[in-house]
Parts: structure tokens; sequence; C-alpha cells
């Protein structure tokens, strides 16, 4: 999640900082440097959350006999000193790894990791399913309901994460020489969901807000009926999160698409909308289109994003479970899991072509 977080906060600052634009224009130089600034930022968030990790096992009792005793018998400067620098030095290493991978490997290697890293969850909660049938804590019909609501969320998932609406576009021939470009009609893909994950992270980094405030108020009536609201079994949780996820859709949306870049970029190379003239026009109506394509998605997005804690209530499953069945973790397995498969099928599509060259060479030096 360092990485992740420092990741977000770069992307955003090269939307509204002139230094972070520069270098997403500057190419691989650029991107090198967004790179290290990166991983920096990984160093500084890691090192916070490994500090505040180190002080709350600190205060932890555990109960034992009868008698309550401290989870770390000696919370002092060395086990403080000692858990950030191994907490720290473990985020490095699954940052090299990730690193490492997708340089070398196939999809993008912090993506894997932590699709991996869900996915192995997922056997302990299979077993913990079939020992609750057979010890008769939940029926065999029960499970089924569970297995097809898997497959038609996971079916929903893939909807929104595939799911485009395509805007022609026709280039207008141009005479270089003695040669002819241009004149190909192509299409601008405008995804249905192209914020991906982001708007529901945003969501549940402020959804703790109120309920991390409230803690320090444990004896005011108002900041304890904060924390019922704020629970995730409350409607009022699932309204307000639900809410801002529709906001921050339409949030990052805007950072991640310029319908006016696009617009300008189409013009520079002789493109255009048929029906629709090149420049502000073509900007608004990318624009339009966007903004009615985002619409479906940022409710499905919510609505996935709310399905599991719905679903602790009407099925009584503990989240461990349910989370498979929506939020972020689902999103991730599909959303990178689709992405590797796309991935691999190119790279066997190129290693095919590139086979299928060869032999012609081969074949080519026989004959002479």
């Amino acid at each position: 999640m360092p990485y992740i977080s420092a990741s977000i906060i770069i992307q955003l600052m090269g939307a509204v900082v002139p230094y972070f634009q520069r270098l997403q224009k500057e190419g691989e130089e650029g991107r090198k440097k967004i790179t290290q600034l990166t991983r920096y930022g990984t160093v500084l968030i890691s090192t916070m959350q490994a500090y505040g990790i180190s002080i709350f096992l600190g205060s932890m009792t555990s109960n034992i006999g009868g008698a309550v005793v401290p989870v770390v018998p000696n919370p002092g400067i060395l086990f403080t000193f000692t858990a950030i620098v191994s907490l720290v030095t473990g985020t490095m290493l699954m940052m090299w790894l990730g690193e490492r991978i997708t340089e070398r490997g196939i999809g993008n290697g912090i993506s894997l990791i932590i699709m991996v890293g869900i996915m192995s969850r997922f056997p302990n909660v299979i077993i913990t399913e079939v020992v609750y049938v057979q010890e008769g804590l939940r029926g065999l019909l029960g499970e089924i309901i569970l297995i097809a609501i898997m497959f038609v969320i996971v079916g929903c998932v893939v909807l929104l994460t595939q799911g485009t609406r395509k805007i022609p576009v026709q280039y207008a021939k141009r005479v270089v020489g003695r040669k002819i470009y241009g004149g190909q009609a192509t299409h601008i893909p405008m995804k249905v969901n192209t914020a991906g994950v982001m708007p529901i992270i945003f969501a549940q980094s402020i959804m703790f807000i109120p309920t991390t405030i409230a803690t320090f108020f444990t004896n005011n009536e108002f900041f304890q009926s904060m924390m019922r609201w704020f629970s995730f079994d409350h409607p009022f949780y699932w309204f307000v999160f639900g809410t801002m996820i529709i906001f921050f859709t339409y949030f990052y949306t805007a950072i991640a698409f310029d319908p006016v870049q696009v617009s300008t970029t189409m013009k520079q190379q002789g493109g255009f909308i048929p029906g629709v003239r090149p420049g502000k026009k073509t900007a608004e109506f990318i624009d339009n289109i966007l903004t009615r394509v985002t619409l479906p998605g940022s409710f499905s997005l919510a609505f996935i994003a709310i399905f599991p804690y719905i679903l602790m209530q009407i099925m009584d499953i503990d989240f461990n479970l349910a989370s498979f069945f929506g939020g972020t973790s689902l999103l991730i397995v599909v959303g990178v899991g689709l992405d590797t498969i796309q991935q691999i099928e190119s790279h066997l599509m190129m290693r095919h072509y590139d086979g299928f060259l060869s032999k012609g060479r081969i074949r080519g030096r026989r004959r002479m």
C-alpha cells in the first residue's frame, strides 16, 4: 500500500503541479524521474506507517490466564527502531521485486504481487466455508446461492472493466513527396470505468477520518453516535460511501482523460470526428460523451464497493468472505487478471510472428 499511495499522490500532483506536468511530457527521462520520486515517496510513507504500527503494537494487551499482559513486553526505542527498519525493508524488497517482474516478466509486477496477496486468502475462506457446512452452521443451499452471486458479480466487474464506447475518428489524406499518408479510420476508446479502483481508495481513506477523530473523544455522546453512523453495517455509511465514490469517479476521470488535449492532438495529426468541427467543438463533444459514459460506470462502481457490506447483513457472513464479492479486492483481481491475460496473448502473438519470419528467412537461405 505505501507504493500505491505514493503512486496516487505523484499522479495527482501531475495534474496540478507544473513541475510534475513537465516531467510527464519529457518522455523516458521524465518517466525515470517520476519513478525515482515514487520510490522516495514510498520510503517516506512506509516509515510513517511503520511508526504508527509500532506504537499501536506497543499499546496492545492480551488476556493470558486471567492476567492482562502487554503484547510487546518492552515497547521502547529499540522495538520502535527495529519495527520501522523491518517494515520499511520489507516494503522496499517488495517494490524492487515488483519492478523486476515488470521489467523482465509479463504484466505489472506490483499489481501482480497485490493480486497474489489477495488471492492467497481465498483457500482459507473456502476451507472455513466447508467446515461451516460440515458443522451445520451454514446450509448447502446458502453456499450455492453465494457461488451463484459470485459468478454474477464477477461477470459485472468484467463488463465494468472491459466496457468501452468507441468514438469514430477519420484522418485526412496528406501528400508528402510522392507518398500519400492518412485516410484511415480509427476510434477513440472511452472506457466505462476510466478511474479504475482509485475512487474507492480515495473514498475509503476519507471515510476513516470521522471514526479516527471519534476515537479521541470516547466520552462524548455526539462522537459515539458518529462512530455508529460510520460503521460498516450502517446504511448512512453506505450512502455517504457510495456518494463519495460517484464524486471521485468523475474527479479522477477528469484528471486521467483530458478532452482538450485529445482534441488538440487529433487536430495536429489531421484527424477529426465525422460531423463534428475540429478544435473546441470536438473537445466539447468528447467531454459530453465522457460524462454520459462515466455516469453508469460511477453508479456501478459504487454498488460493487457497497455490495460486500450489504451481503454481510443479508447472508450473515464475515468480511473475509464478503470481500471477494466486491470492493477493491475483486476489482484488483479481475482488472490485473484481464490485463495480464491480454499481455500474455500479445506476447504469444509476437513470438508466433517472430517464428514465422524466422522460418521465412531459413527457407530463403535454402533457395540460395
